[in-house]
């Protein structure tokens, strides 16, 4: 586990930015951090950020600015088996989980130890991909955690052959024969920011692109490569929750899904349909955005936050 924030000159830790180690109730240690709000700026309340798969904190820099600009405090973690966080697996680059609920011990401690005893309130949360799916869970079963929640490209279902039904069954034969902790078919140690821009599905931000890349070559630690056999068998199971109707319906926190419209890593059509079915959701869709809303270029950033700031309410007050 690494607890420091690394800061590089292209991307500085933000002001007061303080890293937490928190020990889940299974005995796994996860690297948290807090950033405060700007003094002098109306204050809004505590923003949970909850990343995706194979991310980390310090990714996230510049959005957690923009949002301590605004007055929000910032509470963010690496979960298990990924950034800073504690590894499950002797090779430390592959992206592995045993079960999607895990995560939701990541979240206990993190919500029960660390963000509500320290952050203030009113509370709202922002995920992106694989962390949506997390959030969208965690609020099934507490639903008084956050007021708000926006989600960044979340993971209702993936795209292509790996929501077959055939991937599936073949996920569920290896895992039984001991082989959850291979890479998924192709998969390998590498990360996708240090593959070509003009190929990667995540951004056609070039600057932030290479941005992220320097973070990975400077702290190879944090990152990670390709999933494991178990993740997807993981993540398949995790996102039954949004096949069955009477388990959306519990879902009763106010909800906004912002959809990338050039997206190749989940399935917009899934988002649209799980919002449909929400009592509380909406849906707003960026076009010509890939994946990675919040590393896309200044105008659709820009968009991303317009939305945002028109659905997070709070009461602006300045604090003693």
């Amino acid at each position: 586990m690494t607890l420091k924030l690394i800061s590089i000159p292209e991307n500085p830790v933000p002001e007061g930015g303080e890293p937490f180690m928190l020990v889940t109730s299974d005995g796994v240690e996860l690297r948290a951090a807090r950033f405060p709000a700007r003094k002098g700026v109306p204050f809004k309340g505590t923003v949970c950020l909850f990343q995706g798969r194979a991310e980390f904190i310090e990714k996230y820099y510049e959005t957690i600015e923009d949002l301590n600009e605004r007055g929000f405090c910032v509470a963010t973690l690496d979960w298990r088996g990924q950034g800073g966080s504690q590894r499950r697996l002797k090779n430390p680059r592959r992206g592995h989980v045993r079960h999607f609920d895990d995560f939701q011990l990541d979240m206990d401690v993190f919500m029960q130890d660390f963000a509500l005893p320290e952050c203030p309130p009113p509370f709202f949360a922002l995920a992106h991909s694989m962390g949506g799916a997390v959030i969208l869970e965690a609020a099934r079963r507490r639903s008084t955690w956050f007021d708000r929640i926006v989600l960044s490209a979340p993971m209702i279902s993936l795209p292509g052959f790996a929501a077959d039904p055939l991937a599936r069954r073949v996920a569920v034969l290896f895992t039984a024969l001991g082989l959850s902790g291979l890479f998924v078919p192709g998969g390998n140690e590498g990360n996708l920011y240090h593959g070509e821009f003009a190929r990667n599905p995540l951004t056609s931000d070039e600057k932030r692109f290479k941005r992220t890349g320097a973070v990975a070559e400077a702290a190879p630690h944090l990152c990670l490569g390709s999933p494991t056999i178990g993740w997807l068998r993981a993540a398949h199971r995790g996102m039954t929750l949004f096949e069955d109707p009477e388990k959306i319906s519990e879902i009763r926190t106010p909800t906004l899904f912002i959809a990338a419209g050039d997206e190749k890593v989940v399935s917009n059509n899934a988002i649209e349909v799980l919002a449909s079915q929400m009592r509380t959701a909406e849906v707003v869709t960026l076009p010509n955005a890939r994946h990675e809303l919040l590393m896309e270029r200044d105008g659709i950033r820009d968009a991303f936050f317009a939305a945002f700031d028109a659905f997070i309410p709070g009461t602006p007050t300045f604090p003693d």
